[in-house]
């Protein structure tokens, strides 16, 4: 990959999208993560006016600092990144105090958070006339869909949704994103504990690239007994988060019945 010359597409690609849509700027969630770490750093290349939050709901501390490291970073190389630090908790215990109790389970709970941090990137949105850029990878939204939606999968536009995710550390890297960044385990930040992605998925993102790439070759030949495994959680994960990649189905009423 030319990164330089890929960096400078996305970053292009970003100044533009925003002049045409008439917007100041971008909002982007930084979550410790690398993805969320090159997302940001790529609006702020652009000269626009950048808001990056920190939203933290029990939020595993060493995530919460990483994201606040990057915010410090983000800030000392860009006078037009401003970064906020908002902790949601309270919110998040007033929507467990409200909603049910009989639906909440885990991973509705974890969905919830997600949700909840798409409204407050949409709040400053809204009020700074900005766009919120979102941070998924192309193995995480067009491969597995590991993303919530209307969560983390509520967004305007998808600047390193075309980079896996060995792209998008090269990418990083080339970036000048912190070490601790770059070194740190992927992990939604959507739990209590410290479970990373592929600890719920079951795969790691270069074995589910590969199983990507198998899939769009179909070469599905001659494999070993760990890349029949991976091949079969990645088109599990794939056919259960169709609906999230594919766009709204809509009921299309035969002319003749209007």
């Amino acid at each position: 990959m030319q990164t330089d010359k890929v960096i400078d597409y996305i970053v292009n690609w970003l100044k533009d999208y925003c002049d045409q849509a008439g917007m100041n700027g971008f909002v982007v969630g930084v979550s410790g993560g690398i993805d969320s770490a090159v997302t940001s750093t790529l609006c702020a290349k652009t000269g626009k006016a950048v808001i990056v939050l920190n939203m933290h709901i029990y939020q595993n501390a060493t995530h919460v600092d990483l994201a606040r490291q990057h915010i410090t970073w983000l800030e000392s190389q860009f006078s037009i990144v401003n970064g906020k630090s908002i902790d949601l908790t309270g919110s998040f215990q007033s929507l467990e105090k409200t909603l049910p109790s009989e639906i909440q389970d885990e991973l509705t709970m974890a969905n919830t958070r997600a949700r909840l941090r798409m409204m407050t990137l949409y709040a400053f949105a809204g009020h700074y006339k900005m766009l919120v850029a979102g941070t998924g990878n192309k193995v995480e939204d067009f491969g597995v869909g590991f993303f919530t939606k209307y969560g983390d999968g509520g967004v305007d536009l998808l600047p390193i949704a075309d980079l896996m995710k060995s792209e998008v550390y090269e990418v990083a890297r080339y970036l000048g994103v912190i070490d601790g960044i770059i070194e740190a385990k992927p992990t939604d930040g959507l739990w209590d504990d410290s479970r990373s992605d592929e600890d719920q998925i079951g795969a790691s993102y270069g074995e589910l690239e590969w199983a990507m790439r198998v899939e769009e070759t179909s070469g599905d030949g001659n494999l070993s007994d760990r890349q029949k495994e991976v091949l079969a959680i990645y088109r599990s994960f794939n056919k259960a988060n169709r609906h999230k990649m594919a766009p709204l189905p809509v009921a299309v009423i035969p002319v003749e019945l209007k």
